[in-house]
Parts: structure tokens; C-alpha cells; sequence
């Protein structure tokens, strides 16, 4: 059965947009059909951090409107098969007046046609999250482990539940153990209790995330780098595998 699962953090900076590129790029390299919905409505970023900026001739809107279909809309992967883009509006006010039922209707269609719809959802809680939300099957809060990521990333847990999502999951992103040491930022245990989330991944810090994504490159394809690593290991168990948690170096 196809599940839409909605990537969501409290605050801004988390690195939610590049775990979700990130593991979407790894569930279509396990075999399965994937879409990535961007939700932020108004800045898009997926396109970039997919290397496929500025590709996308249509976005979600223009389905919505009738204004071309599904199948013109999604943007294929020119290197990662099995994998689709359907863009956000880009601009100020663009896609406001989508409704909640509008986009369930969307999302249904994508769900016929894939094993995954990965939503890439705005940092907070206002317009673009609440639709999202709304047509989530399941989400995958990212926090990092300092104190206001971790209490914004409950209060996201708390605005999904109340939106009648069950089956959410906590990845604790760029992960140092050196600063948790020096600064006392949460510890993997900590952030699962400050969150009341259960734990589905951590992946750490890893500058290579940003290199690629400012040169529209894949991380996922070089698994040798810890984030990427991470990545797989979290789209192998959104399959139902039971993977053991990595271990993190400790000069991170």
C-alpha cells in the first residue's frame, strides 16, 4: 500500500530538506516509485538540493487548477530512476488558496501511481505545514540536538497529532558527538525523551551535504560518506528492515 509521509521540523536549519531528498533518493534506489511533494509553498528548494534546479516547467498548483495533469506535472529524475518531482509555486502568495481537500485529492492520485510520496514540509507550523500535514499517512520529525530544535521538534510532534498522525518518527540530524560532549547538547537518549518521539534514525554532521547540494550533486550515491550512509540505512527501515543504528565517530 502507498503511504505519503510527510518530512516536518519546529525551526528552520534542521537540514529537513536534504534528509528528505536524501531518503527518497535511497527508497527509489531499494526499487520503490517515489514522488517528492515540495510543500514549501512560496520557496521551493527540493529542485535545487535534487540538482534538478529549475527544471520543473509546472508545480502542484497546476494540477490542482486543471491547468495540465499529473503525469505532465512530475518532473523525472534524469539520474535516480523510480524517482518523480512535483514542485511547489514559487513566490509570494502563490498557492494560498489551496485547500486541504484539494490537496488530499492530488496526493490520492500520486499514491496510485507510486509506493512513497515523500512531502517536503515549510520549517513551523503555519499554511504550508497544516496542508501537508493534512494529507499525511505518517511523518518523520528532524531535529538537531540542541535544546530549541528539540522542544520546537515536540510542539511539531503535538500539531501532527492533533492532525490525526499516529506514526511519526524522530531523526536527530547533524549529529557531533565532540559538541554533545563540550556544549552538553541532548544525547540520542535525551532527544527521544524530550521529543516523545521514537527514534528512526540519526545522521551526522557531514560537510559534504552542503557541498553537494550547492553543486547539485547526489550524496546519496557515495555511501561511504556518513550522511548519505545514514540516509539508506533510514530508507531501509521506512521498508520494514531492522537496521542497527550506526555508530558515529567520535572526532565528528
Amino acid at each position: 500500500m502507498s503511504k505519503a509521509i510527510c518530512i516536518a521540523s519546529g525551526k528552520g536549519g534542521t537540514g529537513k530538506t536534504s534528509v528528505a531528498s536524501g531518503v527518497a533518493c535511497c527508497l527509489a534506489a531499494l526499487g520503490k516509485r517515489v514522488v517528492v511533494l515540495d510543500a514549501d509553498v512560496g520557496l521551493r528548494n527540493m529542485d535545487i538540493v535534487l540538482g534538478v534546479s529549475d527544471s520543473a516547467l509546472f508545480d502542484f498548483t497546476d494540477v490542482i487548477s486543471g491547468n495540465t495533469t499529473l503525469k505532465e506535472a512530475l518532473l523525472p529524475h534524469p539520474v535516480v530512476e523510480n524517482l518523480w518531482l512535483l514542485a511547489s509555486p514559487l513566490g509570494e502568495n502563490l498557492g494560498r488558496d489551496v485547500t486541504p481537500e484539494d490537496l488530499a485529492a492530488l496526493v490520492t492520485e500520486i499514491k496510485g501511481i507510486c509506493d512513497f510520496c515523500i512531502i517536503d514540509c515549510p520549517a513551523g507550523l503555519d499554511f504550508g505545514f497544516s496542508l501537508a500535514a493534512a494529507v499525511s499517512d505518517a511523518a518523520i520529525l528532524v531535529a538537531t540536538p540542541d535544546t530549541v530544535s528539540l522542544r520546537d521538534a515536540r510542539l511539531t510532534r503535538t500539531a501532527l497529532r492533533k492532525r490525526g498522525i499516529r506514526d511519526i518518527r524522530l531523526v536527530v540530524n547533524r549529529v557531533r558527538p565532540s559538541l554533545i560532549r563540550r556544549l552538553g547538547a541532548a544525547n540520542i537518549d535525551e532527544a527521544i525523551d524530550k521529543t516523545s518521539t521514537q527514534l528512526i534514525g540519526i545522521v551526522p554532521e557531514d560537510k559534504r551535504v552542503i557541498e553537494a547540494a550547492n553543486r547539485g550533486e547526489l550524496l546519496f550515491k557515495k555511501f561511504r560518506t556518513p550522511a548519505a550512509r545514514a540516509y539508506r540505512n533510514i530508507a531501509r527501515r521506512i521498508c520494514g528492515e531492522s537496521v542497527p543504528l550506526m555508530k558515529i565517530s567520535k572526532k565528528v
